[in-house]
């Protein structure tokens, strides 16, 4: 049945609230990079696998970032660039 204006959703979760599959999912990978080592893990993920380390890191770094400090600079945009941290750019 349609909402109609005027009346307020009833039932459902509120807006917001992350879906229980999500957060059990999420759970479940917090888990498993814990037996893994954590931190560590992550650390020579980035130094054997750069790129798919770098595509992860892409997943939480802000897409766009616009912001003023003091009224004297204003940042118009951040660009990812990904650098092969062994230094081989040959392609």
């Amino acid at each position: 049945m349609a909402a109609h204006i005027g009346h307020e959703k009833a039932g459902g979760r509120v807006k917001g609230t992350p879906n229980k599959a999500n957060a059990e999912i999420k759970d479940m990978i917090r888990g498993a990079l814990d037996d893994a080592g954590g931190r560590a893990y992550l650390t020579q993920q980035a130094l054997d696998n750069p790129v798919a380390f770098m595509g992860l890191l892409g997943k939480i770094l802000p897409k766009d970032v616009s912001n003023t400090i003091k009224g004297e600079l204003t940042i118009e945009s951040i660009t990812r660039t990904i650098i092969d941290p062994k230094g081989d750019n040959a392609n």
